[in-house]
């Protein structure tokens, strides 16, 4: 772990009793043990003299010498980044006056123009219509803190397990206020997270995640593997602890309160209107930067600073959003870590998904004992692929990653219900184009070295599907396969391509 997360944790987790207030402004009290306080709860520069860390209180618009070029909201924002980057201590007590016109119409310009409308039925080219004067009618609302988020369009998708995923869907004028917030909390927050976290930042992503287990798995004493799922996490996020970790880098009231608007806007589902005393949405562009930040405080560094200091073997925690691993030398280690987590989460409202976590044997040396008893070793998901061990060309161990069996068939019936509904709306030609968009969409994410055989299931299965919807159109045949193949001559579906080779990573590194 570098240098600088440890002076972060000194400031974030210091020791002792520290008095916090509830969201009611009720006085309470935090317990002095360690791993029940995931950030400082004392106000800076409190009175009656109580020692705490020292803050730098500073305005967060001042301008910093080199830092001319681009647009005013882009500089500033680099402006936030200097600062925190600059002092761990830095705490910033006015951020509302960077949401100016500019800027709000600068985060309508990066919202997605094909995204659902929210509960006012108001879709982005309808508020771009009239942007201008949209804009500043919003603006004067938020300067005058009469602006209220509407709820949420509360909407389900199907999970592969047969449950459902609730998402929300905010309105457009929401999503750009929204966006302005998440940029700012970007900019002052992103320099405090932890490497060992992927999801949802700038310039990292799966494929980081995935490169970084690798690596792990491969040069590291990894024997055992605890692939972790928190239980409906962005569903129960405690907004009170979630502001304790917010006011740890800001004390502009107005923009905390803003925030909390957000998180208490609600919901609308099927008609009735829903509270929403905890959690964010799924689907908001807020819930991602909220969920990092979260997760930073109560799990990352608690993981970094106070588990590994007690281990005596190898240790590292690899994130994306909720979804984690933890590799171990250790099994006894990694034994008493799911039931240290277990105990954490539950103090701040969140549990584990037991069904979807579990602890297992896997690495170089359980793989050679394995082998030498004639015996396999468990697998493990993580976004969505399969891990397993597996075999060189040399008869040496490596880590073997597949398509999931569950993400297969989703990616499969997406393609074959789209199918369905397109075959009959526009002529073949026009939508064939759009299918193989799609296959190389899929062939970007799992062509990863090892994996090619999913992805020619992939394009075999794709090719099926295709011949009996086109053949589904009407009573009468409009192919049959000889014709189909000469059809696939001049309009062929791309091959399946490995996009990622982390076999080239590990030469790198070894």
């Amino acid at each position: 772990m570098d240098k600088s997360g440890t002076r972060e944790a000194r400031d974030i987790l210091p020791s002792g009793v520290a008095p916090t207030k509830s969201e009611k402004g009720k006085a309470g009290s935090m317990t002095s043990r360690e791993s029940e306080k995931p950030i400082v709860a004392r106000k800076p520069g409190n009175a009656g003299g109580a020692k705490g860390p020292t803050r730098i209180r500073g305005d967060a618009g001042d301008r910093i010498p080199g830092h001319g070029t681009g647009t005013r909201f882009t500089t500033q924002l680099a402006s936030l980044t200097l600062r925190a980057k600059r002092s761990k201590k830095y705490w910033f007590t006015s951020l509302m006056h960077l949401i100016t016109e500019d800027s709000l119409k600068a985060c309508f310009r990066d919202l997605a123009q094909d995204k659902a409308p929210g509960i006012d039925k108001v879709t982005m080219t309808e508020y771009e219509a009239n942007l201008d004067e949209n804009i500043r009618h919003l603006l004067a609302r938020l300067e005058a803190r009469t602006y209220r988020p509407k709820p949420v369009k509360r909407v389900y998708i199907p999970k592969p397990n047969g449950k459902k995923r609730p998402l929300g869907i905010p309105a457009v004028e929401d999503k750009v206020v929204q966006m302005a917030c998440k940029k700012i909390l970007e900019a002052i927050f992103e320099v405090d997270f932890l490497d060992i976290s992927y999801g949802f930042r700038p310039k990292r992503g799966c494929h980081d995640a995935l490169d970084d287990l690798d690596r792990t798995i491969m040069r590291e004493k990894v024997n055992y593997v605890v692939d972790l799922d928190i239980e409906h996490f962005f569903d129960t996020v405690s907004h009170h602890w979630l502001l304790e970790g917010l006011r740890q880098r800001i004390d502009d009231t107005a923009f905390l309160g803003l925030i909390v608007r957000f998180l208490d806007a609600g919901a609308i589902s099927e008609g009735k209107y829903q509270a929403t005393t905890e959690g964010t949405p799924q689907g908001s562009v807020l819930s991602p930067i909220l969920a990092n930040i979260y997760l930073h405080f109560i799990l990352d560094l608690w993981f970094e600073l106070r588990i590994k200091k007690w281990l005596n073997g190898y240790a590292r925690l690899i994130r994306y959003a909720d979804d984690f691993v933890v590799c171990f030398e250790y099994e006894s280690e990694a034994k008493g870590f799911v039931n240290a987590l277990r105990k954490r989460l539950s103090k701040f409202g969140l549990k584990i998904a037991e069904t979807k976590s579990r602890l297992i044997a896997f690495g170089r040396q359980p793989w050679g004992e394995a082998r030498r008893l004639g015996k396999r070793l468990e697998t493990f998901d993580f976004l969505g692929f399969t891990h397993y061990c597996d075999r060189n060309r040399a008869g040496g161990f490596k880590l073997g990653r597949q398509t999931a069996r569950t993400r297969l068939n989703r990616a499969l019936t997406g393609i074959n219900e789209w199918l369905r509904w397109i075959r009959n709306r526009v002529r073949k030609e026009q939508w064939w184009p759009t299918l193989v968009a799609k296959l190389r969409g899929l062939y970007n994410y799992y062509g990863v070295s090892g994996n090619l055989r999913s992805l020619k299931n992939i394009r075999e299965r794709t090719l099926w599907l295709a011949y009996r919807w086109i053949n589904d159109r009407s009573q009468k045949r409009s192919y049959n396969w000889e014709q189909y193949r000469r059809w696939l001559k001049y309009h062929p579906l791309p091959e399946p391509r490995i996009c990622h080779g982390y076999a080239v990573t590990r030469r790198m590194y070894s």
